[in-house]
């Protein structure tokens, strides 16, 4: 999720397990520390666009990982805060270990994926029952965090934590809930998918994403999720053949071997654009939900050098009309 949810999640179990007298420093090393895990974001290469994408949530993502990367917080934090207020390195460990355990986890809770098992299994688990970024979580734990650091008072964090609990569990119920929708609807469709994943759309958990698999493609669709289900049908997206949608890829090419990554990244989700024959996307992204845009895209060159890489970029498209469709939907109305 992004930095703020990770910080004052953090910061909400270190606060709750904090001492009276410890209350603000615990609320730091737990804010810092559920950040800590997104410094893999430096990890990339201007040469290699997907070595990026291959080591974020990744190795400090991992739980056998927490202990490794809480002891490199409190090695820090000792020495540049504890031993000024006094606190032992066992404390400033504890808390260390209790922020930067939460990052994986919830990471894990979007749809994503999240190398939770790595180095035993590269499987990226994507929980799928919150969006990355969604302001009804955080605002309500930033609020909780800043009220208990200010009155020095663990109650707060005790709260947010319950917070947190509950409004994960109400996105487990809504991701079972859209679930059958999705196999109602592909049954009703006559097909029987290979396999389906609902995923919350931006910023919400209640307008959710359905993207089900057959033969040749997927389908996907979107659900709103209020007491009141409501069905926006889109539309079917060929799957990428490569024999048959990039006939001169050279399979012992540097770009067919960046291709295979990116399978592996978007868990399978590619597809061709139709208006380009050369871009490859993952299509398992987009801001209005029934569509497939994609997030992360390709482009492949039949004239690059055996050993060049591919070129990458994010293609979410965020235009006004396609913010109005979303609000629409969002709404619970008809897009135009």
């Amino acid at each position: 999720m992004d930095p703020v949810s990770q910080a004052v999640l953090g910061a909400s179990v270190t606060q709750a397990a904090s001492r009276k007298l410890q209350v603000g420093a615990a609320t730091l090393f737990g804010a810092l520390a559920g950040m800590t895990p997104d410094l893999d974001g430096f990890i990339r290469s201007g040469e290699d666009p997907l070595l990026y994408l291959e080591f974020h949530r990744q190795f400090t993502h991992s739980l056998v990982f927490i202990p490794i990367g809480a002891l490199i917080c409190a090695a820090v934090f000792y020495y540049l805060f504890a031993r000024r207020w006094q606190m032992s390195f066992k404390l400033t460990y504890i808390y260390c270990l209790l922020g930067y355990a939460t990052h994986g986890l919830l990471d894990a809770c979007t749809s994503y994926g999240t190398q939770l098992l790595w180095p035993f299994t590269d499987e990226r688990y994507a929980w799928n029952t919150i969006s990355i970024i969604d302001p009804m979580f955080t605002w309500p734990l930033f609020g909780l965090v800043i009220a208990g650091a200010i009155w020095k008072n663990h109650r707060f964090g005790q709260i947010a934590v319950c917070w947190a609990l509950l409004y994960l569990g109400f996105g487990a119920i809504q991701h079972q809930r859209v679930l059958a929708v999705g196999e109602a609807l592909a049954a009703e469709r006559g097909h029987e998918p290979l396999k389906m994943e609902v995923k919350p759309s931006f910023a919400n958990n209640l307008l959710w994403k359905v993207i089900y698999e057959v033969e040749d493609g997927y389908y996907t669709d979107a659900v709103r999720a209020a007491p009141e289900i409501q069905l926006y049908e889109g539309a079917f997206i060929p799957r990428l053949d490569v024999e048959r949608d990039l006939p001169w890829l050279d399979p012992d090419s540097q770009q067919a071997e960046d291709l295979k990554r990116f399978d592996w990244f978007s868990r399978g989700h590619l597809s061709l654009d139709p208006d380009d024959p050369l871009k490859v996307t993952d299509m398992r992204y987009s801001l209005v939900p029934n569509e497939a845009t994609g997030m992360w895209s390709i482009w492949l060159d039949p004239n690059a050098d055996p050993d060049a890489h591919v070129k990458m970029q994010q293609t979410r498209d965020t235009s006004p009309p396609k913010r109005e469709a979303f609000a629409r939907m969002l709404r619970g109305e008809v897009p135009e």
